[in-house]
């Protein structure tokens, strides 16, 4: 009777899984279908593997996501910003900004969960600094940082619901459908540029409004704890 030939090693096996190839395919997910629909059942998937051999590498879903963001904060390179401390707070809320505009998954993540990647603290930390170099008590400095953060998420999350409404309807919203069909007797303001609306609510303005808002925060005297 002739002998077997030999077997291929680990024939039919998934490939072995690492931590980064865990992250790699879980910022993939992210990227490509968005926070809600990322599971380890979905991710075992896209990894060719059984749900439970992640739980060998992560705890959960929560765990996956902060050391997906601090691999994230770690690759983000850190600037030179201008000494001059208004000009320093525009520089580092811009950079913040543009950086999550093309990971806009963090922002999903931040604003549906209590998560921190301290390898990205050092944005926060310049922000209150720049302040504080303006003149502003630490308690004013972290206000002018709240403002600012709560501008970028609302900015990014109602830009990324937009631009997903839009790609399932031809373009068409609701908000735009409403306001084209304005009355100059009832919303005389609005009439005047609700055939532009679509236009004007689609243009990429966060550099000038940053720049107001920081402004506008850094001279006035309505600061918890005035000036």
């Amino acid at each position: 009777m002739p002998a077997a030939g030999p077997k291929a090693k680990g024939a039919g096996r998934p490939p072995r899984l690492s931590l980064e190839a865990i992250i790699a395919a879980a910022e993939r997910v992210l990227r490509s279908e968005g926070p809600e629909k990322l599971s380890m059942r979905r991710l075992a998937s896209e990894l060719g593997s059984a749900p439970m051999a992640l739980y060998y590498h992560v705890r959960d879903k929560d765990e996956l996501l902060l050391l997906l963001m601090e691999a994230q904060a770690r690759r983000i390179p850190r600037p030179e910003f201008p000494d001059d401390p208004r000009d320093r707070l525009v520089a580092v809320a811009t950079t913040l900004y543009e950086l999550l505009a093309e990971r806009v998954w963090i922002v999903e993540v931040l604003t549906g969960d209590d998560f921190t990647a301290p390898s990205a603290l050092w944005f926060v930390d310049e922000m209150i600094g720049a302040a504080i170099d303006n003149g502003h008590t630490p308690e004013q400095a972290v206000y002018i940082y709240r403002t600012i953060w709560f501008y970028i998420v609302g900015d990014l999350i109602i830009r990324v619901n937009g631009e997903r409404r839009r790609a399932r309807t031809a373009g068409s919203t609701p908000e735009n459908n409403v306001i084209a069909g304005v009355e100059s007797g009832t919303h005389p303001h609005l009439a005047r540029v609700a055939a532009r609306w679509s236009e004007l609510n689609a243009r990429d303005t966060h550099r000038q409004a940053l720049t107001a808002i920081i402004d506008g925060l850094l001279h006035s005297t309505d600061a918890p704890g005035g000036r």
